[in-house]
């Protein structure tokens, strides 16, 4: 090992030292021009807190419960932000009353109410029923009509060359006999 000031090497143990602010392991003779450092003690492990579980207060879904399953069987109306403010107005509760009946924050409740956000089925049912209006409804199948090739099995076909000079001719016939 080196010193770190004069570069000669060190015989015997290494001093460290502070020199101008820099902590520096230096040589015997290099060693009068710092003052000594000494390292400081290692923190000893702390104890492990124990954390206790709160009970939630009523109407709150505690954040490690499994997410509800949607239904895909549902779908949200058109209108849903007009229908959640006037029901609230309605109902004569401000924001913060309706927040709190139905355990979610003013500013989701607001953005709601201007469309800015899409409320999940979960949101759309605590409304529905705080608010008593109908946000969820059936959704919409459309059936899908088989054409009459697919019953029929026939394999459904474009234009072909052929069937193009076959209408040429036909127009050229009509045209010739008029």
């Amino acid at each position: 090992m080196r010193c770190e000031v004069c570069g000669r090497r060190i015989k015997g143990k290494p001093n460290r030292v502070i020199i101008e602010g820099a902590v520096m392991t230096v040589c015997g003779k290099c060693a009068r021009l710092g003052t000594p450092y000494h390292e400081p003690p290692k923190p000893k492990a702390m104890p492990r807190k124990i954390t206790v579980k709160k009970t939630p207060l009523i109407g709150r879904v505690k954040s490690t419960a499994s997410k509800p399953k949607i239904d895909d069987s549902l779908e949200l109306v058109d209108d849903y932000s007009v229908r959640v403010r006037q029901a609230r107005e309605r109902l004569g509760l401000t924001h913060e009353d309706l927040g709190k009946k139905i355990g979610e924050k003013v500013s989701v409740l607001k953005k709601v109410e201007t469309g800015k956000i899409v409320p999940d089925n979960v949101l759309a049912r605590k409304l529905e029923h705080a608010l008593q209006v109908k946000l969820l409804v059936p959704a919409e199948t459309l059936e899908v009509k088989a054409s009459k090739s697919i019953v029929a099995s026939e394999p459904k076909r474009g234009l072909t060359l052929g069937d193009i000079v076959q209408i040429k001719t036909k127009e050229e016939k009509s045209e010739g006999s008029e």
